[in-house]
């Protein structure tokens, strides 16, 4: 019976519950990813901040750009976390910060040699900036205040009708322009022929520039068509 608990108790051990410890050697370990901590605010600015925390004082013990207003010293509250002895990467997860904004974060494990957790390092995107230009865009391309294009200003607009085409033309493939080989723009430039694009004035060289290549070759291939007509 004193086996079966010792065993459950070891069980118990190995997803590690974080506390408060007397233990130091973890804060030393700890100053070598202050270096990190700081490099990745350098990369991702201004919105980005890096907090790490000691598991064994329960403190906040490096704050890369500080967009929380958390101080050194202050109580980590990670008292109530467990961590499965594999687990190195949480989230990402949202939170609030302290202006009630949107923060997106990931906290990582720091481990010693032993595998044993010291600390979490919290890297918070602050989504706040994003959002503000997610919205003005979204009001930018709004089709809300669009009205129907004038009949009469398209009517013999070609140019207009070449785009539509080429663009139904690229989706019913799912190719792009950039895609397009020597073949496929043979392809297009006969379905365009054969939609009667090239009786608007100048399409010949409008589309052999949307294809990126000569005019020569676009005359060319017309000739080839009109020939076997």
């Amino acid at each position: 019976m004193a086996e079966a608990s010792v065993e459950t108790n070891s069980r118990s051990a190995d997803r590690t519950k974080v506390r408060r410890s007397a233990r130091k050697p973890s804060t030393e370990l700890l100053v070598r990813y202050r270096s990190i901590a700081d490099g990745i605010v350098l990369l991702f600015p201004p919105y980005t901040e890096v907090v790490i925390h000691d598991l064994s004082t329960q403190t906040v013990v490096h704050v890369a750009n500080n967009q929380s207003k958390r101080e050194l010293g202050d109580d980590s509250a990670l008292d109530d976390i467990e961590f499965d002895p594999d687990e190195s990467v949480i989230g990402p997860y949202e939170k609030l910060g302290w202006d009630g904004r949107k923060i997106r974060s990931v906290s990582i494990v720091v481990r010693n040699d032993e595998g044993g957790p010291i600390g979490v390092m919290c890297i918070n995107f602050h989504l706040a900036a994003l959002e503000q230009a997610r919205q003005a865009l979204e009001l930018l391309v709004s089709s809300a205040a669009l009205q129907a294009q004038p009949e009469k200003l398209f009517q013999d607009d070609w140019q207009e009708r070449v785009n539509i085409f080429l663009n139904h033309w690229l989706q019913e493939r799912k190719l792009v322009l950039s895609m397009l080989t020597r073949d496929h723009k043979r392809a297009l430039i006969e379905a365009l022929h054969e939609e009667g694009a090239f009786k608007g004035k100048s399409a010949a060289n409008y589309v052999a520039k949307v294809l990126s290549i000569g005019r020569a070759t676009v005359f060319n291939y017309l000739k080839e068509l009109r020939g076997n007509e």
